[in-house]
């Protein structure tokens, strides 16, 4: 069984607010984004878009993008235990599954790199800080990816594309629109609003032990940008704590 390294603010009394909520609904959520992304994505590959411009299919790639991010910030979750805490198997299951949904990306090796970002924020030690050399966001995104991507997956990926573009016959627009495009423009959005802004390091310099600033956003801006990511500090602070629990935290400081 994967073990959960939590670091010592996982034992931080949480405010009353978030105490109060039903045991299945961080499953249910994840439930719905899973279940989103699948339909979501059936209905767009079997799309005929051969008399549709590029502008008419835009807000369409933006709607599969959001439901990537989903996928991956459900994975995130589940790395802190807190999909469904009640059982660790579904909980990692859960992780898995949206994980290679996302992009074949291994589960285990995701959570171990995940728990060195929360235990050495903004340090050498850190899997998804900059190193010091690459600040600028195109190379810190870049230095980023590079460590979670290997020639397996993207192999994998191109083996999965060809098999649905020859065997299947999905146009190959269908699968470069709704399949290819929004899991790149999802990695963007994931590294701008969970990494770039909330640990690029401050005017006065880093805040410790936590190193992550809040961007405050409205409500339905937060959500929409990633899942609420921006409330960055209050994640660090309460690790164990679900996304669409963290403005409450905000709320609640």
């Amino acid at each position: 069984m994967i073990q959960l390294e939590q670091p010592p603010s996982h034992q931080i009394k949480l405010p009353p607010v978030v105490r109060r909520k039903s045991q299945f609904k961080g499953l249910f959520i994840a439930i719905v984004i899973v279940s989103a992304w699948v339909i979501s994505l059936s209905i767009l590959l079997s799309l005929d878009i051969s008399k549709l411009k590029f502008w008419m299919l835009l807000p369409v790639i933006l709607w599969q993008t959001f439901l990537y991010t989903g996928l991956f910030i459900t994975s995130h979750d589940a790395m802190h235990g807190v999909v469904f805490p009640q059982n660790a198997k579904i909980n990692h299951f859960i992780g898995t599954l949206t994980l290679s949904l996302y992009g074949l990306l291994p589960y285990q090796k995701l959570l171990k790199k995940h728990w060195l970002h929360h235990h050495n924020p903004a340090s050498q030690l850190d899997p998804d800080f900059h190193n010091g050399k690459h600040q600028n966001f195109f190379a810190w995104y870049f230095h980023f990816m590079k460590g979670y991507w290997s020639w397996g997956q993207i192999i994998a990926l191109t083996i999965i594309y060809n098999f649905g573009k020859y065997i299947l016959h999905i146009p190959t627009d269908n699968l470069t629109y709704f399949w290819v495009l929004p899991s790149l423009l999802s990695s963007l959005q994931l590294f701008y609003f969970g990494t770039f802004l909330p640990h690029s390091e401050p005017m006065g310099g880093y805040v410790q032990p936590h190193c992550a600033k809040t961007i405050s956003r409205p409500i339905w801006w937060s959500f929409m940008t990633c899942y609420h990511f921006g409330y960055h500090e209050e994640h660090h602070q309460y690790p164990n704590i679900c996304w669409w629990q963290l403005p409450e935290i905000y709320k609640a400081k």
